[in-house]
Parts: C-alpha cells; sequence; structure tokens
C-alpha cells in the first residue's frame, strides 16, 4: 500500500463522486466491488439471499454515507471489504441469536464461535483474491491440481526457487486470516475486532 497520507488517486475521486452524488460512481464502485462484497457476505452467511441483502446494504450505506470513508485510512476496497464484513457478521449474529432462542438449544460459545469460523474464512477469501496474481495461482495450482513446488515451477515456467517462494508468501498471507483484532483486508488500524 501507498503511505497513509497518501491513497490511491482512484480512491480520492470516487469519494469525492460519491459525496457529489454521482450516481454513475455508484455504479463504477459497484461493477468493481459487487463481487467481493457478495462473496464475502456468502462466506460469513451461508446464504444466497442473506448475502444479496448485506450487498444491497454495503452500497446503501456508501450512497448515503461517502464521507464516512476516509482515504487516510487505507484503500476502498479495504473499506468495502470491512463494512461488509462487520454488516454480514452482524446479521450472522442476529439470525443465529433468534434461532437459539427459537430453538432452545446451544449457546452463546457456541454461536461466538460460529461468527469467529464465518470470519476467519472471509478474511481468508479476502486475503487470496487480494494476494497478486503470481502468488495466487501459485497456490491454486498447489491447492486445487495437488502440485508440489516442482510441477507449480513447470507450470508457470519460473524457476523452482520462485515457484518455493511465492508458494511460502502466498501461504503466509494466508496464514494472516486467523488474526482476528482485523477486519478482513484492512491495514492495521482500520477496521476492528469481530
Amino acid at each position: 500500500m501507498a503511505k497513509k497520507d497518501a491513497p490511491p488517486r482512484w480512491d480520492r475521486k470516487m469519494q469525492q463522486r460519491l459525496a457529489r452524488g454521482e450516481a454513475a460512481a455508484l455504479g463504477e464502485l459497484y461493477d468493481r466491488f459487487a463481487s467481493l462484497v457478495h462473496g464475502l457476505a456468502h462466506t460469513v452467511l451461508g446464504d444466497e439471499h442473506a448475502a444479496d441483502h448485506i450487498t444491497r446494504d454495503v452500497f446503501a450505506h456508501v450512497w448515503e454515507h461517502p464521507d464516512s470513508y476516509d482515504p487516510k485510512q487505507g484503500p476502498l476496497r479495504s473499506w468495502v471489504a470491512t463494512l461488509t464484513h462487520h454488516l454480514a457478521v452482524q446479521r450472522l449474529r442476529a439470525t443465529e441469536t433468534a434461532a437459539l432462542a427459537q430453538a432452545g438449544r446451544g449457546s452463546t460459545e457456541e454461536l461466538e464461535r460460529k461468527v469467529r469460523h464465518a470470519s476467519v474464512a472471509a478474511r481468508a477469501d479476502y486475503i487470496a483474491q487480494s494476494m497478486p496474481v503470481p502468488l495466487r495461482a501459485a497456490l491454486e495450482l498447489a491447492y486445487f491440481q495437488r502440485r508440489d513446488y516442482r510441477q507449480t515451477a513447470a507450470d508457470l515456467g519460473v524457476t523452482e526457487d520462485e515457484a518455493r517462494r511465492r508458494l511460502r508468501l502466498g501461504l503466509q498471507l494466508l496464514a494472516t486470516a486467523h488474526d482476528a483484532g482485523t477486519a478482513p483486508g484492512a491495514p492495521p488500524g482500520y477496521g476492528g475486532a469481530v
């Protein structure tokens, strides 16, 4: 990421356009981030219909409160992901709490365990989507096609050392998903605990 005092130009311009009420800006933002928002919401909630609602809620919030994004705090993508994560976790807690109350069984500890699991999954999904293509390609070959580093190197046309480096770095990035102190993809200090 660039220095905190110099956010990407597109992020600043988009925030300004949204603040002016440009409907085209919302459409552009939706085109760029709708699949991210829907995917994260679906990962947390495990429900297509609920993910659709969260997606609408996120973009409605962005439209109604464009000034709540501070470009100095980090990329717009991270802010949108943090907002999505927050709203999806809120909804998960509400629906699971209601289900616990109706069923009369289960515990708040089970609920919190489920929320933590969903949050880690959403963070891992966000990290995987956000990592550079060379790292993601190496991990996809290793994980989905069961390739070792030598086969990955051959498939990618890189040296074995480079394949190992990409795999190691990609796995290190994914391991940060277990850090429950920040929202998915948010820079340190941007977002909060679940």
